[in-house]
């Protein structure tokens, strides 16, 4: 049996070297494909920069590279390529200190996506809803650099925490210190109160959930403990600028992002 396997093993790697040297003499013909992993670390570094406009026109650029050598087989090979990107995000997220099995919850959601709701006549827009997609996650686990290490950390806390029903008294709870102090040292760093912090980290999770999910929007409101629906429309639209139902209907609006105050950022 051992012998029958080495055979095998052996025969294997001789037919994916006959493909390799194949592959090294037809790629000469192929424009542009020198290039590859060129845009893609480009493509890369601006999804860890959060640079999705950026990351969305590097992505198109090496697409473009693959229709060119693979033809009428582009979005087969589209599709394993967005399944190679989503694992090296995953990767980042881990290097984040995101939980390793939400690390794995993200990498296989991305997988099923791109298998199961890719449609093949819209690949081009899946791909932006993907570059999208990453950021939307890095951003969520980029490491907080406030100089109050208690601030990095309870903005770190709700991020893992954001579907339980947070309040100022129960994050101040959780680390041994009291509310007022908690509220003046938050606000001093980030630059608006706690409970403003909290609707802001709701309404851009919620984000996913009305563009990326069949859930009702009620069923959202109640999973981010907004009080009622009412009251999500009206804060949701108070930082967006559209309602719940707006958003999830149109498509090009773009996912609100909460900018950290400038104060901070000159000092990082």
């Amino acid at each position: 049996m051992g012998k029958i396997m080495q055979l095998h093993q052996h025969s294997m790697s001789e037919t994916i070297s006959k493909r390799y040297f194949q592959e090294i003499d037809n790629i000469n013909q192929y424009i542009g494909v020198e290039e590859f992993f060129n845009i893609e670390s480009k493509l890369i570094f601006e999804i860890y920069h959060l640079e999705s406009a950026k990351a969305k026109k590097s992505l198109h650029e090496l697409i473009d590279i693959l229709s060119i050598r693979f033809g009428k087989q582009v979005i087969k090979i589209v599709r394993s390529y967005f399944s190679v990107l989503s694992s090296i995000v995953a990767r980042k997220l881990l290097d984040n200190q995101v939980p390793s099995k939400k690390a794995f919850a993200f990498n296989i959601a991305c997988n099923d996506m791109i298998e199961n709701q890719m449609k093949d006549a819209e690949f081009l827009q899946f791909a932006d809803d993907l570059i999208d997609f990453f950021v939307y996650f890095i951003a969520d686990r980029k490491q907080p650099t406030f100089r109050h290490q208690t601030v990095n950390k309870v903005i770190m806390y709700i991020n893992d925490e954001l579907e339980n029903d947070l309040t100022v008294e129960s994050i101040a709870n959780n680390f041994h210190i009291s509310t007022s102090h908690l509220s003046r040292i938050f606000r001093e760093h980030v630059g608006i109160t706690l409970v403003e912090y909290l609707n802001v980290r709701r309404v851009e999770e919620s984000q996913y959930y009305l563009r990326h999910t069949n859930k009702s929007i009620t069923s959202i409101s109640d999973q981010f403990h907004f009080c009622n629906q009412s009251y999500f429309t009206r804060i949701f639209k108070k930082y967006t600028g559209v309602t719940p139902k707006h958003f999830r209907d149109e498509l090009h609006h773009e996912f609100y992002r909460f900018e950290m105050a400038e104060s901070e950022l000159q000092n990082i």
